[in-house]
């Protein structure tokens, strides 16, 4: 057993991680771990973390070990935003932090899961404190790709690139940790383009596979400007109640517990004057939470319409590589025989628009209501 053994199809990195964690001449205090969503890039930084701080680089059964790999180790730091970016004020007490010794393992690590949603201001705070680290100190940056990452950043690390792991291997790691059928890990795997995570709730929950399916159903369904609006409502408001169910139960948890601590009746018809600024606070901490959830609900949406095109255009070029979607083989020829490989390109471009416009802020309803009128057939 190893802390290394769930990165699946990630040898190279893995071989470059554990040499720096068994050799200190190989060591450097920041690191950037990159790669495609799936390819298990916080699941890296953990294994890296455990083999940090594991006197045998990464046993896998120490405490050491143990106590890392889920978060509870207390000279490992992890640090994710829910929120579109990470702010200055999240990342202020981070510096603080570094400047620390470690309280009892070999080393202090701080993980930045999303650094590439750091901005100018919380990113220039984090420069100064990779740039002269403390001789324990070890940042572990994470992010897509080094172009997602301010560059200032980006030329003080030393970068690390994941790939996407093999079907088969994303498939076998189903089967062995989840105790998935064979074909159903495959058929998962395939649909998630080897995203670890999708793949394993495609493989667990039948009704994603069924939103899933919904979602490439679109496609086949847009008929003219009528059609598009509709269907790009509907689109919106499926992935508005699938954010909603994510964090709508932790949102009223979280409250009643702050009214809890304030010492507040959470059924009071009214709060107090010197309560409400934290309330207020904590509702907007909870929007910006809600936004970044509709957004990453959308924008996986897409990434499936997108799979969908991708095997549309292989039917029609004939490329003779395996479909994502075999289980929609008959949807992908129907759609492959009436258009053309240009007009697949145009939708692939449309799919694509939205999802950069996602990522810049615009209002949701409207990016896939564009998206859904370019998908039409030309006549």
């Amino acid at each position: 057993m190893s802390v290394w053994d769930e990165l699946v199809g990630q040898e190279p990195a893995v071989a470059v991680l554990s040499e720096a964690a068994a050799d200190p001449a190989r060591m450097t205090h920041g690191w950037l771990l990159t790669g495609p969503p799936g390819s298990g890039r916080s699941n890296a930084a953990r294994a890296f973390a455990a083999a940090l701080q594991c006197p045998r680089g990464g046993c896998g059964v120490c405490h050491d070990c143990t106590t890392t790999l889920s978060g509870a180790h207390p000279d490992l730091e992890v640090v994710s935003t829910e929120g579109v970016v990470i702010r200055v004020d999240t990342v202020r007490p981070l510096v603080a932090l570094a400047q620390r010794a470690p309280a009892q393992g070999r080393w202090r690590v701080i993980v930045v899961e999303d650094a590439d949603r750091l901005n100018d201001s919380s990113g220039n705070v984090l420069l100064k404190a990779i740039e002269e680290p403390p001789p324990r100190t070890v940042w572990v940056l994470c992010a897509p790709s080094p172009q997602d990452v301010l560059v200032t950043l980006r030329s003080r690390t030393r970068h690390v690139a994941l790939r996407v792991p093999p079907v088969d291997a994303v498939a076998g790691l189903l089967v062995q940790r989840d105790g998935v059928d064979p074909d159903l890990a495959v058929t998962a795997a395939r649909a998630a383009q080897s995203h670890v995570g999708v793949a394993r709730r495609l493989a667990r929950d039948a009704e994603a596979r069924a939103r899933r399916a919904a979602v490439l159903g679109v496609a086949a369904r847009i008929r003219g400007v009528g059609d598009a609006v509709l269907l790009a409502g509907e689109l919106v408001e499926t992935a508005q109640a699938d954010a909603t169910a994510a964090t709508g139960e932790r949102d009223a948890a979280e409250r009643a517990e702050l009214l809890r601590v304030l010492g507040v009746d959470p059924g009071a018809p009214t709060l107090p004057p010197a309560v409400r600024a934290q309330v207020r606070a904590l509702e907007e901490e909870q929007k910006r939470r809600a936004t970044r959830a509709l957004r990453d609900v959308l924008d996986r949406a897409m990434v499936d319409l997108l799979s969908l095109y991708r095997d549309v255009l292989v039917v029609q070029l004939d490329a003779g590589v395996d479909l994502v979607n075999l289980d929609h083989d008959e949807d992908v020829r129907a759609l492959g025989a009436a258009s053309t490989p240009e007009q697949t390109l145009r939708r692939m471009d449309a799919v694509g628009q939205a999802r950069t416009r996602l990522a810049g802020n615009v209002a949701p309803l409207l990016a896939v209501e564009a998206m859904a009128v370019a998908l039409r057939p030309q006549g």
